[in-house]
């Protein structure tokens, strides 16, 4: 019976261990024409034929293969894994193991010229269970004492899992349970110090499965149930749970509990009655129903579950399995005494199964004996018998030879099992401790994300922080800027307002107190001093207050088009009292400037009363106001002839830092702030010699 589950336990879960070290992508046949080098199209084609192990298409894998070995003549590495894919495609397509073996070997010698250890560990593993199909006893022995020998030096613990997992199958192979479970768990052992993704979750449900299956063998019922659990929170893929129901099935069968049985066996057919990598499986689970019914003489549901066992066998295309579901079958119409029937499907069975298990042939023999001697066919009877006396004198002798093996283990059995209840506890903590790692890596997550949030909380406090501080620092040195205005402000007052207050005093003073004083040309020069003083007064204070207009924070100038003959129009009815000065205007109809027209007509305005003032006394002054366009601006010129002067006079009207504290420097002031704020350039031209100044504004059009 080990033969047939050693089988199966293979042939269905070795494409889940084989794909743990693949990296498989669905993919279409490369264009090589596409690809510019050599290493790129062999990649290309690597990749590929991953693809079809992935897709099961084993015959063309072979096919596409030896593509592959052409492509990559000079390159070993990649040679090796293309050896590998054309020896796993004969494996997989009705069973070609001696084709499949040859590839293997010539993938395995690849591998090891260059030490390329995950290709190695895959021929490996793939040899081990050929050597054992095949029988090539002396092979698999030299393969695993080479693996014994590498398997410490290995540091990739994927790659020595899988090792010492081909180690514990070896011994399996052997019946040598103890020593299969030992290595198996330190299989599993290194397995757990992997990152629990899908398939290394997987192959640790299989490994347990595996234990599981050896003491089903053992007839230890209770311990197969109790791995069959442990590796069911391992499981990920249909394969393995298709195993599992069937370790669950022969241990409940053991133990008595049809119920259970059933329960699992219809789990099985539920998942694997339309899928050809199952069938191996629900054969196997047929004709475990069909021993137990058989058992039970219940022929008819024995009859029922045979045939459904060879139905499977031959949709598996597997030799082994099919004489097993013959046996069985053969058995059962043995018991339903159709003995002609039984013995045609039990010649069937006898063909093969002295190649694929002694056992089986010396039972097959022994019922053909029977069968032939319940027809009264004595000398038949009597041929098969003796066959049947033969093997079975070869299977004691070999039993015997066990039996002194295992009495002479014996003496190490308590050891090995303490050994592996020790490797299993240890298993467990560390299961535990790599859930408390889990947990603990999880914490540590949260909390650096919390102290990544504070820490970017404070940083955006700092940074509000910082910017409320640079505001304050700007406000505060405007604030300081505008006391420093005042008080300069006030100093100006304090100067300039002081001298023509306090002669207007002075000669209200002596009017009233002393009027006999004064003679009339007395009187009359105080007066005009007076008068002078007073409009002086007015000047200035005019003057400051259009200053400070323009010194204010939140006054706007209100910009737009506005007609120049409008502007002109308001300034000439301000100095209709100026008729010993003679003020003209020049400009172009219809012309207008983008500016505030309040603002501009208090520059000219200001201009115009410096030029007067200018003027005084003489009989021929002139004031031109002069307006034209330019390409991108609107041009004023304000000029006079009142003898020019040095142009450092005029420095208020552009330099900001000019103290303005001079008695008649605050206009300058006024109409260079006032400038400044329509965006109004200000330009000044005085020549001595010919006694003209030129004052220039340019205003950007819109």
């Amino acid at each position: 019976m080990w033969s047939y589950k050693n089988t199966l336990m293979r042939k269905s879960l070795i494409f889940l261990l084989l794909h743990s070290v693949l990296f498989l992508l669905s993919q279409k046949r490369p264009d090589l024409m596409s690809y510019k080098t050599n290493e790129d199209k062999v990649k290309a084609w690597d990749s590929y034929c991953r693809s079809l192990t992935e897709s099961e298409n084993y015959a063309l894998l072979i096919k596409e293969a030896d593509t592959g070995i052409s492509l990559s003549k000079n390159n070993i590495r990649y040679l090796s894994k293309f050896y590998f894919y054309k020896g796993y495609g004969y494996e997989y397509t009705n069973n070609q193991y001696e084709k499949a073996t040859a590839n293997f070997e010539k993938s395995l010698r690849l591998a090891q010229s260059i030490r390329y250890l995950k290709q190695e560990t895959l021929a490996l593993m793939r040899l081990n269970y050929m050597y054992y199909s095949l029988k090539q006893d002396k092979k698999g022995e030299t393969l695993i004492n080479y693996v014994k020998k590498i398997v410490d030096t290995v540091r990739d613990n994927k790659s020595k899992a899988t090792l010492l997992g081909s180690i514990g199958e070896y011994y399996l192979n052997k019946s040598e349970f103890e020593n299969f479970i030992i290595y198996k768990v330190k299989a599993i052992d290194y397995l757990l110090k992997l990152k629990l993704d899908d398939e290394t979750s997987n192959n640790i449900g299989i490994s347990y499965l595996q234990i599981a299956d050896a003491y089903n063998d053992m007839k230890q019922f209770d311990k197969a149930v109790e791995y069959c659990n442990y590796s069911g929170r391992y499981l990920k893929k249909t394969d393995g749970f298709a195993f599992l129901y069937n370790i669950y099935i022969e241990a409940y069968v053991g133990l008595g509990n049809i119920d259970l049985a059933k329960k699992y066996y219809g789990e099985l057919y539920g998942i694997g009655w339309n899928n050809p990598m199952l069938f191996l499986n629900i054969s196997y689970a047929n004709r475990n129903m069909a021993e137990l019914y058989l058992e039970k003489s219940r022929l008819e549901l024995a009859d029922d579950y045979a045939d459904k066992a060879i139905l499977f066998a031959n949709k598996s295309n597997d030799e082994e399995i099919l004489m097993e579901a013959n046996t069985i079958k053969g058995k059962v119409l043995f018991g339903q005494g159709d003995y002609s029937r039984a013995i045609t499907v039990l010649n069937k069975a006898l063909g093969t199964s002295y190649i694929y298990d002694k056992r089986f042939f010396a039972e097959i023999n022994k019922k053909l004996s029977e069968s032939y001697a319940a027809r009264k066919q004595w000398q038949k009877a009597y041929d098969y018998y003796k066959a049947y006396s033969q093997i079975n004198d070869s299977l004691a002798a070999e039993s015997i030879k066990q039996n002194l093996a295992n009495a002479e283990a014996k003496f190490q059995n308590k050891s090995k099992q303490q050994e592996i209840k020790s490797l299993i506890s240890e298993n467990t903590i560390h299961e535990l401790t790599i859930r408390n790692s889990e947990k603990q890596r999880i914490y540590l997550i949260l909390g650096l994300i919390a102290i990544a949030t504070i820490g970017g909380l404070l940083f955006y406090q700092s940074s509000n922080r910082k910017m409320v501080n640079q505001k304050l620092l700007v406000l505060n040195a405007e604030l300081d800027k505008a006391n420093k205005t005042k008080m300069q402000f006030f100093g100006i007052l304090n100067h300039d307002l002081r001298s023509p207050v306090i002669s207007l005093i002075n000669f209200l003073h002596i009017q009233k107190e002393a009027p006999e004083m004064m003679d009339e040309e007395t009187k009359n020069r105080l007066e005009m001093k007076t008068t002078k003083a007073t409009e002086q007064l007015l000047e200035q204070m005019e003057d400051l207050l259009l200053w400070s207009k323009g010194q204010m924070e939140n006054f706007e100038p209100s910009l737009r088009n506005y007609k120049i003959e409008e502007i002109f129009s308001d300034v000439r009815k301000e100095f209709v009292w100026a008729d010993h000065t003679e003020i003209s205007y020049d400009y172009p109809g219809g012309m207008t400037v983008y500016t505030d027209k309040e603002y501009l007509r208090t520059i000219i305005r200001n201009l115009i009363s410096n030029s007067i003032k200018v003027l005084q006394g003489k009989p021929d002054g002139h004031i031109t106001c002069k307006a034209w366009e330019n390409e991108d601006s609107g041009v004023l010129e304000i000029s006079d002839n009142g003898g020019g002067a040095a142009i450092e006079k005029f420095r208020a009207l552009y330099d900001g830092n000019t103290s303005i504290g001079i008695k008649k420097g605050l206009g300058l002031h006024v109409i260079r702030d006032l400038c400044k704020s329509i965006g109004c350039e200000i330009e000044v031209r005085s020549d001595q010699a010919i006694g003209e100044t030129k004052i220039v504004l340019r205003i950007k059009k819109a």
